[in-house]
């Protein structure tokens, strides 16, 4: 018997509590998903082998949302077809640019003009269904019609959606990391269900922190995380971006983004493009200087 917890909350507070969940031990969830509920409200889902502590839970997700306005939190059973159901993310297909982002139950009604990605919901952060993930598919596509890079990293793959992407567009090996084994055991899956397993290489690592990227730079970075991760990551990005190449920064709400975009100006990026969708900013800069400043 699967056991579901949910609670709607706004955009920003609901991601903090999928990523909140996911990191939990105690309970610690199979799987965690996130949908849109539409004018700004989103369902967190997390499923668990075991009925989680109600009051326990309800703290975690309070303070994952910081004193922002919560729906209130619900825990039932799940039949097993339910929870697959729930599973498959049967919500429908997201397309953006050429990406199309599609659950193993649509995988026979997908268009063949389009570089369709299998991601199945509740897996981990990143099916599409979330405008963050969204805008940076759209913001890596835009990059991939206008240039070619040659070495292309994605940090906190999650799913590792942004690295399948960029791995099926252009036909060569993409690394990637995160911190999660569970997340880098469902993006080496999820590399494989796609046909990209021999060009994508998930680390398991925080960060760069990781032998393979220790003196790797990029020409093309991609990192859809949250605001502490992106701005405690600048000096590392400023390390680790090849000179003249471009960093996709997404996972902020449009405040935060002005915040992130200062500091990285600060470590030697400039501003190219801005894309906003639904609330959610996805940056775009590219490193023109060499950065001088102490982290």
């Amino acid at each position: 018997m699967i056991h579901q917890a949910t609670i709607e909350a706004q955009a920003s507070p609901a991601e903090r509590i999928v990523r909140a969940l996911e990191e939990a031990l105690d309970p610690a969830p199979v799987a965690v998903g996130l949908f849109d509920r539409g004018e700004g409200r989103f369902e967190v889902f997390a499923h668990y082998e075991e009925p989680p502590r109600y009051d326990a839970l309800l703290e975690l997700i309070a303070q994952a949302a910081g004193g922002d306005g919560l729906g209130p939190l619900r825990i039932e059973a799940l039949a097993p077809a339910d929870w697959v159901t729930l599973s498959q993310g049967k919500r429908g297909k997201v397309e953006a640019g050429r990406f199309l982002v599609h659950g193993s139950h649509d995988r026979a009604k997908v268009p063949r003009r389009l570089l369709a990605i299998e991601i199945d919901a509740g897996q981990a952060f990143g099916t599409a269904h979330h405008a963050s993930t969204r805008v940076c598919l759209l913001a890596l596509d835009d990059q991939l019609k206008r240039r070619r890079p040659r070495i292309v990293v994605d940090i906190g793959t999650g799913t590792g959606i942004l690295a399948i992407a960029a791995a099926k567009a252009l036909r060569q090996r993409v690394i990637a990391s995160d911190s999660d084994p569970r997340a880098v055991a469902i993006a080496v899956e999820n590399a494989r269900v796609n046909g990209v397993r021999p060009l994508v290489r998930v680390l398991k690592a925080p960060g760069f922190d990781h032998p393979r990227l220790a003196r790797r730079k990029a020409d093309l970075m991609l990192a859809n995380l949250l605001e502490r991760a992106l701005y405690d990551l600048a000096p590392a990005f400023a390390r680790h971006v090849a000179q003249g190449g471009t960093a996709i920064l997404s996972g902020l709400t449009e405040t935060q983004a002005r915040g992130i975009e200062a500091r990285y100006r600060a470590h030697g990026f400039a501003m190219e493009k801005r894309i906003i969708l639904d609330g959610w900013t996805t940056l775009v800069i590219t490193r023109h200087s060499a950065w001088t400043m102490r982290d």
